[in-house]
């Protein structure tokens, strides 16, 4: 029998919850159960995968309440839960819709006039998802849903750390046969991520590097595909010409939503000398005027830090950053709070890039915001770290932002705003340095990834090729 494992609440700091890790000869038998299934799931053809992701949606719908109960625990917010479960449901409608021109065969001829290319794709059988505790519900479903259109079976394991969500899902889901075969939820910590990537044929991870780099090396020893999305150290860069209230507003969303707990989150702030204390100023009285989620989940904006762990990062971050010289604005320190810890909305200055806040991941809703004199300056801080996942340029003209930001090592980057990607998922885009490896999980490669491109070299005319042997 697998150890039990408590999950804590991140309002009340209470182990309210358990959940219980299968035995691996289980999670082997789970995974061989929907392989069988693979088969006749992608026999049923791109109009029946459809339907059924509709039917699974609509029961979701009828659990929708349920659904918010749980990711509240989860999580302890409730405004990005709502828009966590709107996000979720319209990801099952533009997969559903771009799918069939994404998935359908090509025919073609080719340089050779009596060869015709015949082009189609075969999906993995079994893709297996680990994903992280910051946007429980949308990491655990941005794969699985095209994966599941492509014709694969799935397998996601959510974080232990908020892990209720999957209830509802899977009660919906079992309502739905034909899907329910292809596509389940486990529960479990590392150790249950380890074990799944050995019966997968794909593993999609969303985490640290450090999960990352030991999910890519036990992929590669069994020779399957890794998609990583990892961690970030987001820049943005002001320009003297930017406009100053777009840019301090835009900043402070993509900053502090969900408590700085993405790793989209713009983590570091470089603005032109000739603006800097206007700009700060106004960051500042911004920053002031959002309210913890404290004693209600209405109370406020800002929800409590979810993972405990998280919480001792961002102390250290910010005691590392207040030793070195930095000058805290507002915020400034992890507060307890009911036994939750929460963080205020943070403004430093004096930083450098001596400071943990300005190199590692801090995950909170710290804004340490640096000044700079030229605009190369600017690139090369930008680029002065072990991540690349994306950024965001503030100019007018927009030429000038563009101009910018096709010198900064990042793989999406947002133009007089920030954090695009959260939001719109068209754009195909690859994550930089340690950031992550594998194709995008934007655009169409998000679906297209889970196939295996199959070429038919056709011969249509009965005649011999000019370089065969003369006999």
């Amino acid at each position: 029998m697998s150890k039990p494992i408590e999950v804590r609440n991140p309002r009340t700091g209470k182990y309210d919850y358990v959940i219980i890790p299968p035995p691996e000869k289980l999670l082997s038998q789970l995974c061989n159960r929907l392989r069988r299934f693979q088969g006749p799931w992608q026999q049923l053809g791109l109009e029946g995968r459809i339907e059924a992701l509709q039917q699974w949606k609509q029961a979701i719908l009828s659990l929708r309440d349920k659904l918010t109960e749980a990711l509240v625990s989860d999580t302890g917010r409730l405004s990005i839960s709502v828009l966590e479960i709107d996000s979720f449901l319209s990801s099952i409608d533009r997969w559903c819709k771009l799918a069939p021109e994404l998935l359908g065969e090509l025919e073609k001829e080719t340089a050779i006039p009596f060869i015709q290319l015949q082009q189609t794709a075969t999906p993995y059988p079994l893709v297996g998802v680990i994903s992280p505790w910051n946007f429980p519900l949308l990491l655990s479903t941005i794969d699985t849903i095209p994966a599941l259109l492509a014709g694969c079976a799935v397998v996601v394991k959510p974080s232990e750390i908020a892990p209720r969500f999957t209830a509802p899902l899977l009660t919906a889901l079992s309502t739905v046969p034909k899907l329910r075969d292809v596509l389940t939820f486990i529960e479990g910590a590392g150790e249950t991520g380890a074990e799944l990537i050995e019966h997968v044929d794909l593993v999609c991870l969303t985490g640290s590097v450090a999960t990352g780099r030991k999910v890519a090396q036990a992929a590669a020893r069994r020779f399957i595909p890794a998609f990583l999305e990892l961690g970030g150290k987001d820049a943005a860069i002001v320009l003297g010409s930017a406009d100053l209230d777009l840019a301090t507003s835009a900043l402070l969303w993509a900053s502090v939503v969900n408590t700085g707990q993405s790793c989209l989150s713009i983590e570091r702030i470089y603005v032109a000398d000739s603006i800097f204390e206007k700009f700060v100023e106004q960051l500042v009285a911004k920053a002031q005027r959002l309210n913890l989620a404290y004693p209600t989940v209405e109370s406020g904006e800002i929800g409590p830090i979810i993972a405990e762990k998280q919480a001792a990062i961002i102390s250290t971050h910010l005691l590392d950053a207040v030793e070195k010289g930095a000058e805290v604005h507002c915020g400034g320190e992890v507060e307890d709070h009911g036994g939750g810890w929460w963080c205020r909305p943070t403004v430093l200055t004096s930083v450098n890039h001596s400071m943990k806040v300005m190199t590692e991941e801090t995950f909170g809703p710290i804004m340490p915001v640096m000044s700079f004199s030229k605009v190369e300056e600017a690139v090369n801080l930008a680029n002065d770290s072990i991540y690349g996942l994306s950024a965001a340029v503030f100019a007018s003209p927009e030429a000038q932002a563009l101009e910018v930001a096709r010198q900064i090592d990042a793989g999406a980057i947002s133009i007089n705003d920030a954090g695009l990607t959260a939001m719109m998922h068209e754009g195909e885009k690859n994550s930089f340095k340690f950031s992550g490896m594998g194709g995008s999980r934007m655009g169409p490669a998000a679906l297209t990834r889970f196939m295996r491109r199959k070429a038919f070299l056709v011969k249509t005319q009965s005649v011999k090729d000019p370089w065969w042997f003369n006999n």
